[in-house]
């Protein structure tokens, strides 16, 4: 989608959006459509409120105007981007090229928000459609935003960011596996002055991941750990790190998924989707802040050498994790490559995302984002940055009395607790991993990067989710 700003509305657009706050009514939009406008509104029961559209052609010279009212609600930066994403789903395949939205009253961030809904909504994936019925093709190719143009490159590199996340959720297994996924990544990020470190199994091996290569063993495809550092602030400034558990297909490993909806199971690396999208979108704005995003990417596969219910393996921390069920690999990922930016890097604080336990979605359905965090300061910076920019989070808790549930007794941890409080416990079980004084926060997305139907700004499919909360708490804690 093409995005461009200008000051002044043009004479000759085709077709015109215009935003309503809602209640406020549509005298004075257009001059000399007073009319018309309030009678198009009254038709269609349009009364303002944020993502609501009205439509209605306005005689112009000896033609006609197609004319798009969209409610703003209260009129706020979220409700603006609702708007934006109202109009790409109303246009994009509808045949219309182009258009023009005027929003010059809105604030400069509005604006760039209003333009980041159009671009985000329009998002799709086609690659592997050979017959699309014409009917169904997008045809709206360019928005002229009338506004202020000041916020714009900040929201663009989102979408840049969300676009990334996406794509590399949508991707096929056969397609996306570790060493393409890297590939992938490296290619988006390529010229934006981020520092690449990438580990095979070898690297690996020898610095003793044995959880990561553990999940990665019955796979002919080799693990990757994948590490991108945004240097952006002085030398002396702290390091956030951003991890994300990247199982590119989860069959679920000896433990095996049922085959009903198994295909779905190529999105289990949205975590480390939305890693590599935070970091290109912090890289593309050129974040004042030092973060290191760093991505564990395995396929967790079922043949003779795959790990099995009972293993014991040795972490890269040295702590030994009796595995109870070889489809809780997430958890085995992720501990490694915490102790590898432990170790390497040194950062004071660590976020990661994992689409972890199907447990989450029953607690919270598609509407939240798990929290769980050792850090009041921390976690209460990641619900503030979900607020703001409607990647929604919700706090869990994690205390001793969970914590004693991993406890194995054979081994330092299991992998897996009873079946109550499934999301906990694997919350538990990461912390181990974490050093003393090291704030951290797990996020557990696992309801959130992929939607069955349409959102506001997405299509049904991958969602991005991650990729803005990241990027707003990375915002406000590191360059506020």
């Amino acid at each position: 989608m093409q995005i461009a700003f200008t000051a002044d509305r043009p004479a000759d657009a085709a077709v015109l959006a215009l935003p309503v706050r809602k209640d406020a009514g549509t005298a004075g939009l257009i001059a000399g459509a007073d009319t018309l406008l309030a009678a198009a509104a009254e038709g269609q029961r349009f009364t303002g409120e944020a993502g609501s559209v009205a439509e209605l052609f306005v005689p112009v010279g000896q033609g006609t105007q197609r004319v798009l009212l969209l409610g703003v609600g209260a009129g706020d930066d979220a409700a603006f981007e609702r708007a934006g994403g109202a109009l790409t789903a109303r246009l994009l395949t509808s045949g219309v090229t182009r258009a023009v939205a005027d929003v010059h009253d809105a604030p400069a961030l509005a604006s760039a928000r209003f333009a980041a809904g159009v671009a985000q909504r329009a998002w799709r994936f086609d690659e592997y459609r050979t017959k699309l019925p014409e009917k169904q093709k997008p045809t709206l190719t360019a928005v002229t935003i009338v506004g202020d143009d000041a916020e714009w490159t900040g929201r663009e590199a989102v979408t840049r960011g969300l676009g990334l996340a996406r794509t590399l959720a949508t991707l096929p297994p056969n397609i996306l596996y570790p060493e393409s996924f890297v590939a992938r990544v490296l290619e988006a990020v390529d010229g934006l002055g981020i520092d690449v470190t990438v580990l095979g199994e070898k690297e690996l091996a020898d610095l003793g991941a044995g959880a990561l290569l553990g999940v990665s063993q019955g796979s002919r495809r080799e693990a990757q750990v994948l590490a991108l550092k945004w240097s952006g602030a002085g030398d002396d400034a702290p390091l956030t790190a951003l991890i994300g558990k990247g199982v590119t297909f989860d069959t679920g490993g000896i433990s095996i998924k049922p085959a009903a909806g198994m295909e779905d199971m190529k999105w289990d690396m949205g975590g480390a989707a939305a890693v590599a999208g935070a970091m290109l979108t912090l890289a593309a704005r050129k974040a004042k802040a030092n973060v290191i995003g760093v991505m564990g990417l395995v396929e967790n596969m079922p043949d003779g050498n795959a790990q099995r219910p009972g293993d014991v393996v040795t972490s890269m921390s040295g702590q030994t994790i009796e595995v109870i069920n070889t489809d809780a690999e997430g958890r085995l990922v992720l501990c490694d490559c915490i102790t590898w930016v432990q170790n390497t890097h040194k950062p004071t604080r660590i976020v990661d995302l994992a689409t972890l336990t199907g447990a989450m979605i029953v607690a919270l359905g598609n509407e939240y984002g798990g929290l769980f965090s050792n850090d009041d300061t921390l976690a209460g910076q990641l619900l503030a940055a979900g607020v703001a920019t409607g990647d929604k989070l919700w706090r869990f808790p994690l205390s001793d009395a969970y914590d004693k549930l991993i406890d194995s007794p054979i081994a330092d941890v299991k992998n897996v607790g009873p079946r109550g409080a499934g999301s906990i416990t694997a919350a538990q079980f990461l912390q181990r991993f974490v050093d003393e004084g090291v704030a951290w926060a797990h996020l557990d997305i696992a309801g959130m990067v992929w939607a069955d139907k349409d959102g506001p700004t997405w299509a049904k499919g991958a969602t991005g989710y991650g990729v803005r909360v990241l990027d707003r708490f990375v915002a406000d804690t590191c360059e506020g």
